[in-house]
């Protein structure tokens, strides 16, 4: 069974949006970030299959972006 929860979309007076996640979804076992913890992630939009990818940054990309 794939993990599946309703989380929420929502945007401050600042400007940032932040996707809520459900705590149950979260704490789940299979879910592959650690619970708050804070990294970066890459976030693709893959239109022809309708979905939303959230994939880990590898150390290594995210020093070779901080040096850009």
């Amino acid at each position: 069974m794939a993990l599946e929860g309703r989380g929420r979309l929502s945007r401050r007076k600042d400007g940032k949006d932040f996707l809520y996640l459900p705590k149950s979804l979260v704490e789940d076992s299979a879910f592959p970030f650690k619970p708050g913890s804070s990294i970066p992630v890459r976030v693709v939009i893959d239109m022809k299959e309708e979905r939303v990818l959230i994939l880990p940054l590898d150390k290594d990309k995210r020093r070779r972006e901080k040096k850009a």
